[in-house]
């Protein structure tokens, strides 16, 4: 009874991390295919990643079923959350916006190199070579775009070339992450038990992983009412993806869309009317003011193109929707800060000695955070400095990149959106680039940048720091040990980076660019570096002030929400709606808000908890079985049915 106790408080035990490990591999692997090779599922587009919700299911069942026979071995839900954030962490860094980018693009300039694009003449001197694999005789990365070469990636000379540069990005991966987890370290106090932030990501994983998968959760009718009726659907557009001939309801963003023919309305392109239900639930679990603002902020930028168009403003750039995120998402930074300001004054003060405070409780001691932090951020400023770049340019790139990551952890702690991609240009480079012109920010620099698009360059949907601050809230509500907690989430980006290169190499060495084009398809980078090499640009003082006009509207939507309980329009809608991403899901929470105000308004909170059962149901149930899709495809090598958007 006393070990059980004990593995009771602590949560993360070894075998927990020994789950992690064995699961890690796996699961990285089948990310990187269907997200990558197949463009197909997208288990990591979505803030609540389906493959670990599914791995925690499948666990939870057998979990179950070894209560029956051996009591004493079965899993706490300490142990479940460590295995769930683990997972997280490591998924997230094979997803699509991030290592997903960044495998195929260490070799891509070399490869794809003509006389006609100039690559060669305009920045291969500026490319770092030990952080790439250096081949212009193509002898190595031949197999990695023609395929059917597995036995030539696992020869030594092929395999030592990818392990050398696998390593150098693993061990910046890591430094990258360190410095995620220590920020979270000195924000979490404040955000989680001062503001008692609402985490809304995490009431899934929580009640389903609760006394081991035992609670009264699964033996709510209404939940599987939603699971029965969601996983029908997909059942049914499954087979019909298989066999055309069965009926199907289809859902995807990509069946139904309105398209406009008169102008200016035709300059918002197609507009998509996607009904995902798991959508639909997840935008339930949103506060009501969210789930509608972002509707309607994306309604706004759509009208915003339509009124670029009926003016004829034809300067390039405009609206500057990318801007205009920028600076929004600097005003949620910045918020965020001033909020925890009292908080951080107090752990500057105990790191200087001047007045210590309590931190016995918190995942990493202050001062050893602190530590920790500058060893990575002292990391991160080498590997930069040995790729070429200027230490004016990789301080504020790493500003702003830290930052954007802060206000985003902020958004997601607070009110979790079902996604905050941010697919334009919301990036450090752009934002620096905009300010100081091409010449200014240096070629260098700009021979560097195209290899950090994994993590300051397309989407953040897979962004790690978020999971591991819900992974300490986690810890904090079911009572666990969080120290351990940052050893786990350490093993599982060290692990998640490696698991992530080779599955991405060798499959492309098996594959070939033929059969894994939607793997390189994103790889746009280049053809910007080039344009810039090619066209250096002034300060582009419109986008500036696009930033800048972003931020002061953000500050006044926060400044009519701390003054009016009635305003209705939320300040982090409108830094996510700004640029592509919510498309995929803006009809689901137009349903998502209306139902929950006619919910709240005539059906009360009871109504609402049962509502908020079903979508419970309702999201399990399509994870369950849109994974198994996935997992066919995976099998089949071929393309099954995609229940999400991506």
């Amino acid at each position: 009874m006393k070990k059980t106790s004990l593995r009771r408080e602590t949560g993360v035990t070894w075998r927990a991390l020994l789950l992690g490990v064995l699961l890690i591999v796996p699961n990285v692997f089948w990310v990187l295919e269907v997200e990558g090779m197949w463009h197909s599922g997208h288990p990591t587009t979505i803030s609540l990643f389906w493959n670990v919700v599914l791995n925690i299911f499948v666990l939870i069942l057998l979990n179950l079923a070894l209560k029956r026979v051996r009591p004493d071995w079965a899993l706490t839900q300490g142990e479940l959350i460590t295995v769930y954030v683990m997972l997280s962490i490591a998924s997230g860094l094979a997803g699509h916006d991030s290592l997903a980018l960044t495998i195929p693009a260490i070799p891509h300039a070399f490869y794809f190199a003509t006389p006609e694009n100039q690559w060669a003449e305009l920045f291969f001197r500026y490319i770092p070579r030990h952080l790439v694999v250096y081949d212009p005789e193509l002898k190595i990365i031949r197999g990695f775009y023609e395929g059917d070469a597995l036995d030539q990636f696992y020869s030594w000379p092929v395999l030592r070339e990818w392990l050398r540069v696998t390593v150098w990005w693993t061990s910046f991966i890591l430094a990258l992450g360190l410095v995620m987890i220590c920020i979270n370290v000195f924000v979490r106090k404040q955000w989680t038990e001062h503001e008692k932030l609402a985490y809304p990501i995490i009431q899934l994983p929580l009640a389903i992983t609760e006394g081991g998968g035992t609670s009264r959760f699964f033996q709510n009718r209404t939940l599987w009412i939603g699971f029965l009726l969601a996983a029908g659907l997909d059942i049914l557009n499954g087979l019909h993806a298989l066999y055309p001939v069965v009926p199907h309801f289809p859902v995807r963003h990509d069946q139904r869309y309105i398209r406009f023919a008169e102008k200016p309305w035709n300059a918002m392109g197609n507009v998509p009317v996607p009904l995902y239900p798991f959508v639909i639930g997840l935008g339930y679990l949103l506060p009501l003011d969210l789930s509608f603002s972002m509707w309607f902020f994306f309604v706004v930028k759509k009208l915003q193109e339509v009124l670029t168009a009926a003016t004829g403003w034809r300067m390039p750039g405009a609206p500057f929707l990318s801007e205009q995120s920028i600076g929004a998402w600097l005003a949620v930074f910045f918020t965020a800060i001033w909020a925890t300001r009292l908080h951080l004054a107090q752990v500057v003060r105990h790191l200087l000695g001047i007045r210590p405070i309590d931190d016995s409780g918190e995942p990493i001691r202050y001062r050893t955070a602190g530590l920790l932090m500058l060893a990575g951020l002292v990391y991160v400023v080498y590997f930069c400095l040995r790729a070429g770049m200027s230490l004016g340019i990789v301080l504020p790139f790493f500003a702003f990149f830290y930052a954007l990551s802060i206000g985003i952890t902020r958004v997601r702690a607070e009110f979790g959106p079902p996604a905050h991609e941010m697919a334009g240009m919301v990036n450090a480079q752009q934002f620096l680039l905009n300010i100081l012109g091409t010449r200014r920010f240096g070629f260098n620099n700009l021979g560097v940048v195209p290899y950090f698009w994994f993590f300051s360059g397309r989407g953040y949907r897979e962004h790690i720091m978020p999971h591991q601050l819900e992974g300490f809230k986690l810890a904090e509500r079911t009572n666990m040990n969080p120290k351990r907690l940052v050893l786990a989430m350490v093993i599982a980006i060290v692990l998640g980076s490696l698991a992530s290169w080779w599955a991405g190499v060798s499959e492309m060495y098996r594959l070939g660019y033929a059969r894994a084009q939607p793997f390189v398809g994103h790889i746009g980078q280049f053809n910007w570096v080039a344009g810039h090499f090619a066209n250096p640009q002034d300060p582009n003082v419109p986008a500036t002030v696009a930033m800048s006009l972003g931020m002061l509207f953000t500050f006044l939507l926060m400044f009519m929400r701390m003054k009016f309980m009635w305003w209705p329009f939320h300040p982090a809608a409108y830094a996510i709606s700004m640029t592509f991403g919510v498309e995929y899901f803006w009809t689901c929470l137009v349903i998502a808000s209306a139902l929950k105000f006619l919910v709240l308004r005539f059906g009360g909170m009871q109504m609402n908890r049962r509502v908020t059962t079903f979508f419970f149901g309702v999201i399990l149930g399509e994870y369950c079985v849109g994974a198994f899709w996935s997992a066919l495809s995976v099998i089949l090598q071929t393309r099954t049915y995609d229940f999400a958007p991506g």
